[in-house]
């Protein structure tokens, strides 16, 4: 099958970040001293990132021992596993893990802007309006919050996804399509909505504001939780991480630097993402706004059969974390 290159600008990420669905993982080490362990999952660029650049990983009481996936759902599959005891995600991941049967319990949450969730098109497409997506062909990642971001967008306008014509592909694949023509849009989240910007591949049809939640996700292991010691490592683990998000905010070119260097992006198309996204993250409480939010997203998916039962997002969540943090549909930081 003949392939189009993928122009050099777009190169360093898209062989960072290949599939959404993989289930690859690497050690990158431990911080901290004493008898307690926290293994943490991540994703590059992500968690540890924030946290050593904030300073928050200074004078630990407990160790951490970090294992870096390629995306949320097979970090999902180590914590049922009971091989990791809490990672970060997105809105969607969780609903999918549960809807599989795993045993996860979300923690902690973040509420953003969805700008950097958007449908992109080429910037020679006549199309102007999401509604104008019929009969057209679409590329996403299949159970990524970009998919209900989809769904979203189209149920918005009038459409269902028997309307369009839906291409599973995963980040690397879809971005190589959607550059050489093979599909009419693609829809993704930041930060490869600011590559496709910043380099001039195409424009924004229409993005998740106003139709998803903005929510991202600390998911822990029951098994931990149930663990006196590890559950006071993970309050302060959570305590540490709000802190960096916080820290972001004040400091988005120094970050934007660090995530760079994390992740192989280009400074620019960095900065731009920390703008667009990564800086308007807020510590929100898990509470019932919170779970009637991810209800519906698990429903749809349900009722599209792209999950095989019905989920109950409510006994999915922990509350012992929330403190004092305001209700999760607090504005996200502007």
């Amino acid at each position: 099958m003949r392939r189009r290159l993928v122009p050099a600008a777009l190169i360093p990420f898209t062989l960072l970040l290949t599939a959404c669905g993989g289930n690859a993982s690497a050690g990158t080490g431990t911080d901290g001293s004493g008898s307690v362990t926290l293994d943490v999952g991540d994703q590059k660029g992500g968690s540890e990132a924030i946290l050593r650049a904030a300073g928050e990983l200074k004078n630990l009481h407990y160790k951490i021992k970090w294992s870096t996936f390629t995306s949320g759902p097979p970090l999902l599959e180590a914590v049922n596993a009971k091989a990791v005891d809490i990672g970060g995600v997105g809105n969607t991941p969780p609903v999918f893990a549960a809807g599989a049967g795993s045993k996860i319990s979300v923690v902690a949450a973040w509420h953003g802007t969805s700008e950097g969730d958007a449908i992109l098109v080429p910037n020679g497409s006549k199309l102007t309006g999401p509604e104008q997506l019929k009969g057209r062909s679409i590329a996403v990642a299949q159970g990524s919050s970009a998919h209900y971001q989809l769904i979203a967008s189209l149920k918005a306008v009038g459409l269902g996804v028997s309307d369009v014509r839906i291409k599973y592909l995963q980040p690397a694949d879809a971005l190589a399509a959607f550059t050489s023509g093979k599909v009419d849009a693609w829809a993704v989240w930041d930060p490869y909505t600011s590559q496709i910007l910043r380099t001039k591949q195409g424009r924004v049809l229409t993005t998740g504001e106003g139709v998803t939640n903005g929510l991202s996700f600390q998911v822990a292991a029951p098994s931990a939780l149930e663990d006196p010691r590890k559950a006071a490592a993970i309050k302060d683990y959570l305590a540490r991480l709000r802190r960096a998000q916080s820290w972001v905010y004040g400091h988005q070119e120094e970050w934007a630097k660090v995530w760079a260097k994390n992740t192989g992006l280009p400074y620019e198309v960095s900065l731009d993402s920390v703008k667009r996204t990564n800086s308007t993250r807020v510590p929100v409480a898990v509470d019932k706004p919170l779970v009637a939010s991810e209800q519906r997203i698990a429903d749809t998916f349900t009722e599209l059969k792209l999950i095989p039962r019905k989920v109950d997002f409510g006994a999915l969540v922990d509350t012992r974390f929330n403190g004092g943090l305001p209700p999760s549909t607090t504005p996200a930081k502007s």
